[in-house]
């Protein structure tokens, strides 16, 4: 059992912030079950690793006894949060929003306990709220305060347009803290306008504020841009065990590091022992094996783990084709089917434009020969397993129209 300073330092751990921390203390000293907020907008149907910081952390604070809670957001995603871009997100329709939905229920306990773990949607209380309610809640924040969110005054300073319908979704975000009586909110550091407008409701209506914790936002695999679908540099948690070890193989020594502090399990002096053994000369590779491993027995099994970790030796150190692979039949004019145009038809780049960037870099290979002629066209009567970069591959074969 833990004292209340060393959970406290536990739950710091890969923290951003934490508003205001001696307000945690005395909760957890006061030895009460507290409730524990992380929302989520089912905007799209799958989870990644960059959302597992959040549930890793919501894990914990189940693992010291507290409840939590996971808000799947069905009204809010319906209205949908700003992106920080200069434009209004589209709102997803009612059909999308529950099929998303569903799927998270399936998902999140890949990491949280289901027997210690509420699920609650915020359409239970914001469908009960007529329009009399909504402008009370309204009527709770000024317009003054919403401008001084970032992506908010640069559109506005920039004459860009903001609906009215966006600044309801931090104030209904907010609401939510007041309707579960919330004692603390996770939130990721692009929410922490939206988990202080939860704080200061709540002392509008009379509650105890809550504390306000931060995680930072993972990289994605190029180790720059936020971990995301839109952008193609994610790890999916229902991802196959070879997908996801392949994918973490690939990310750079540094950045693996980084993904130790933010999804390992593991205490934070093993990691620092694994830290210090490779600058005494230990392979880095060898201790992103035992990240992957760990993660994907987390999100599959040990046995699954293990495998991957075959398949991937076998595949990428001995030069091995997967066993499996998608298959292709394309139709080429006369002239043949340009290279760019064949590896986005058979899925293996999003675009031609990719395809073009990949070639030059001298990633795409046919037969295990590399290819560096971006105009090179593929001749009717031809088939090959066509590579792109250490993971993608599919067998073609191209016929004549």
């Amino acid at each position: 059992m833990l004292t209340p300073q060393q959970a406290l330092e536990e739950i710091r751990r890969g923290a951003n912030e934490i508003l205001v921390e001696t307000e945690l203390q005395e909760r957890l000293a006061s030895g009460r079950r507290l409730r524990i907020k992380a929302g989520f907008d089912p905007t799209a149907p799958d989870l990644h690793l960059g959302h597992t910081v959040l549930l890793n952390k919501l894990r914990q604070f189940q693992e010291l006894g507290h409840e939590a809670i996971f808000l799947i957001g069905d009204f809010t995603g319906m209205i949908g949060d700003p992106t920080g871009k200069n434009v209004t997100r589209k709102p997803l329709t009612r059909d999308e929003v529950i099929e998303n939905a569903r799927t998270y229920e399936e998902q999140i306990f890949k990491i949280l306990d289901p027997e210690k773990t509420l699920v609650m949607f915020n359409s239970s209380w914001m469908n009960d709220m007529d329009v009399t309610d909504l402008i009370q809640l309204a009527s709770r924040h000024t317009v003054a305060r919403m401008l001084e969110r970032d992506d908010f005054h640069k559109r506005y300073t920039g004459g860009q347009a903001i609906a009215i319908h966006e600044f309801l979704y931090p104030l209904i975000q907010g609401y939510d803290s007041v309707a579960m009586k919330a004692d603390v909110e996770l939130g990721g550091t692009d929410q922490k306008f939206n988990l202080l407008v939860g704080r200061q409701l709540q002392e509008t209506y009379g509650q105890k504020p809550q504390v306000v914790l931060t995680m930072p936002i993972l990289e994605g695999l190029d180790g720059v841009q936020k971990m995301s679908k839109s952008l193609n540099n994610y790890i999916g948690i229902a991802e196959s065990p070879d997908d996801m070890f392949g994918k973490l193989m690939s990310i750079s020594d540094d950045l693996m590091w980084r993904y130790f502090e933010l999804l390992s399990l593991r205490p934070l002096t093993d990691i620092e022992t694994l830290r210090q053994a490779v600058v005494e000369g230990r392979n880095p590779r060898d201790v992103k094996f035992e990240l992957a491993e760990e993660i994907i027995t987390r999100f599959h099994s040990q046995a699954d783990a293990v495998r991957a970790r075959e398949n991937f030796i076998a595949r990428f150190q001995k030069g091995a084709l997967p066993e499996e692979m998608p298959e292709f039949e394309l139709v080429a004019p006369a002239e043949g089917l340009p290279l760019a145009n064949l590896l986005k038809q058979a899925g293996l780049v999003p675009s031609t434009s990719e395809a073009l960037r990949m070639i030059r870099q001298g990633a795409v290979r046919l037969d295990g020969e590399r290819i560096e002629d971006a105009r090179q066209a593929i001749a009717a009567g031809s088939a090959g397993v066509f590579q792109v970069g250490k993971r993608k591959f599919a067998r073609v074969t191209v016929r004549a129209e």
